[in-house]
């Protein structure tokens, strides 16, 4: 166990369990048993290193990282959607560093880094979609939706959830995606004859598709692999490639600039980008598509060489400018609108 509690004032601290051991202060923005498993991991590999570990969404630990830039207390962001480590990469927000592991990486992965100027870095890619129930859709007689078109069905009033693009990147994809595919003003359209549908945004990007798979909704929009993890697990989820074609997320990780154990936090950096990390990830439960090359995709996860990707634009719609437009603007026309 590497860390004592001990009674202060009524209160309890935390004291390191060895007064040699180093800390490295961890955001991560992937489901948090995938988390707790990379930090497990870790801590086992490396007992000189203590890891302090939150799990805030893509936007949530932008959103902090940001407010806390002149008195970085975060060292390290690992997962969650690209776009929001790129921004933060430009905002000057994370540092530069090519890590010894960048040449072993998949070309995806390094072009993130080259887009970034090495301030982020690819560690794991996966396309977006939805899980739906297959209970809850064949006892109401509803067609599973092939498309996005198919999500303006009338018979869905009620049964879908997405998240909201300010906290969560899969919703900021699937807003970016949508955009992409149709056209700015022909995508807010959409969302607004779909918002008909809607019976919650929910603050994290995973969340629809748990919702659905406790029979709490018909449908989650949501990155393909988090539909697999949940089917995998033996609920009644069944996964879809809108036939329309989709965007993609390049999972990240970047360096905090400013943060307080750079050293440390290079170490977890360079570990993490090792095959035999990379291949822990279904363990718990994790089915994207590894960044290194090495490393053996799930064989559960989705083969993105069979699905209809767009040529996602990551430069542009990583960029603070076009982010925080679409943000403003989804607020304004989607988020102010009254759920049905």
């Amino acid at each position: 166990m590497k860390t004592l509690k001990v009674a202060l004032l009524g209160g309890v601290a935390f004291l390191p369990a060895s007064a040699m051991a180093a800390e490295m202060n961890l955001i991560c923005s992937a489901d948090v048993v995938i988390c707790e498993k990379l930090v497990s991991a870790f801590e086992e590999s490396h007992a000189d290193i203590d890891v302090n570990m939150v799990r805030l969404s893509s936007g949530e630990a932008y959103a902090k990282i940001r407010a806390e830039a002149r008195n970085p207390q975060t060292d390290l962001w690992w997962g969650g959607t690209g776009d929001p480590h790129l921004q933060a990469g430009q905002d000057g927000l994370t540092a530069e560093y090519k890590s010894p592991m960048l040449e072993q990486l998949q070309p995806w992965a390094q072009g993130q880094a080259e887009t970034s100027e090495y301030r982020t870095v690819g560690v794991y890619s996966g396309a977006l979609g939805w899980g739906y129930n297959t209970d809850i859709l064949k006892e109401k007689g509803i067609e599973p939706p092939m498309c996005w078109a198919d999500l303006l069905n009338p018979a869905l009033k009620g049964e879908i959830q997405i998240a909201d693009p300010n906290s969560s990147g899969t919703a900021y994809t699937a807003l970016a995606t949508l955009v992409q595919l149709m056209g700015e003003d022909e995508a807010f359209d959409f969302l607004k004859k779909m918002h008909a549908n809607v019976s919650q945004y929910t603050k994290s990007g995973s969340a629809p598709v748990k919702a659905a798979a406790r029979g709490e909704t018909g449908l989650g929009i949501v990155f393909q692999h988090d539909a697999v993890s949940q089917a995998v697990a033996g609920f009644p989820i069944g996964v879809v490639a809108p036939c329309e074609g989709t965007g993609y997320e390049i999972g990240s990780m970047s360096l905090v600039e400013g943060g307080q154990n750079p050293d440390e936090a290079k170490v977890f950096y360079d570990w993490v980008l090792t095959p035999e990390v990379q291949g822990l990830m279904p363990e718990a439960g994790s089915f994207q598509i590894p960044s290194n090359a090495s490393a053996t995709a799930p064989k559960e996860a989705p083969d993105l060489s069979t699905i209809k990707l767009i040529d996602y634009d990551f430069g542009e719609y990583g960029s603070a400018e076009r982010r925080k437009a679409l943000l403003s603007r989804w607020d304004d026309e989607i988020g102010s609108l009254p759920l049905q």
